[in-house]
């Protein structure tokens, strides 16, 4: 039966046509601060539902007051761990796998930081709790990068850090692993070939445009990535319906980046 349950969430994860994921993650306010953006939190979640996304990470006190009346439109990922702005590189429990069936919650996450002193402690948890997401049959999703104070800051985009980061969370049981981008097609590419997880991307500040993210989000795929999960890029903007809406023509129609920056303006025009 677990594994059955998890085979369902999964196919509620991941795009029906493509096996691909679009995610939204809007469990920013406890690990970097309120933004101006996220309130009142009840619309943007109602903006980033309406584009379409396969899921959204939200933490537990939302779920009720934010996802109830969209649960039939997306998933529903419970983010199980936080850092904050006084612990940037630090992850602690929130919540579990029982309050996560509770909640009716399709996947479970977890922040992970690799590379520094308390990795040790971390890499634990995320074992622990993958440990209790495959008794429950919920898919295992891990957000893991390497910026711990042991990796230069110079060293925490190198293809081989992050491919550590993705094969240490295949390892201890994770489905699919968010990481962060290295630059390039190429290095991701052996990022991805170096686990037997599904590896997507986390947004971070890459660049001024949306060209930029829909350019991201185009070589990600190519290099063999399952998707992506933004968060600030999608709901720090007027108009986030427009951009999960562009997002998802690159992931699932496979769109250039030109046509997806056309199709974004004709969508932000009112021409679509």
């Amino acid at each position: 039966m677990t594994a059955l349950g998890k085979e369902i969430r999964m196919k509620r994860l991941l795009n029906s046509n493509t096996e691909k994921l679009l995610g939204v993650a809007v469990d920013q306010a406890v690990a970097r601060g309120v933004f101006d953006q996220l309130m009142p939190i009840e619309r943007k979640v109602k903006e980033i539902v309406e584009g379409g996304p396969e899921s959204i990470t939200m933490h537990k006190g939302l779920v009720d007051s934010c996802f109830k009346e969209h649960a039939d439109k997306t998933s529903l990922i419970l983010k199980c761990s936080t850092f904050s702005p006084w612990q940037p590189n630090f992850d602690t429990w929130v919540t579990d796998a029982d309050e996560a069936i509770q909640l009716g919650a399709d996947a479970i996450s977890m922040g992970c930081i690799v590379g520094g002193d308390d990795q040790p402690e971390q890499l634990r948890n995320l074992g622990l709790i993958s440990g209790q997401a495959y008794k429950y049959g919920l898919p295992m999703i891990a957000h893991i990068y390497p910026r711990g104070n042991q990796i230069p800051k110079e060293e925490q985009d190198d293809w081989k850090n992050v491919a550590y980061a993705v094969r240490t969370g295949a390892e201890l049981g994770v489905d699919i692993v968010k990481t962060k981008y290295t630059g390039d097609p190429e290095s991701f590419s052996k990022v991805v070939d170096s686990s037997p997880a599904k590896v997507v991307v986390a947004g971070g500040n890459i660049g001024d445009q949306p060209r930029d993210y829909f350019q991201m989000a185009r070589d990600v795929i190519d290099a063999g990535g399952t998707g992506i999960t933004f968060g600030r890029f999608v709901w720090n903007t007027d108009d986030p319906t427009s951009i999960v809406k562009t997002l998802k023509y690159v992931i699932h129609d496979n769109a250039t980046v030109n046509e997806a920056d056309e199709y974004y303006q004709e969508l932000k025009n009112g021409r679509l």
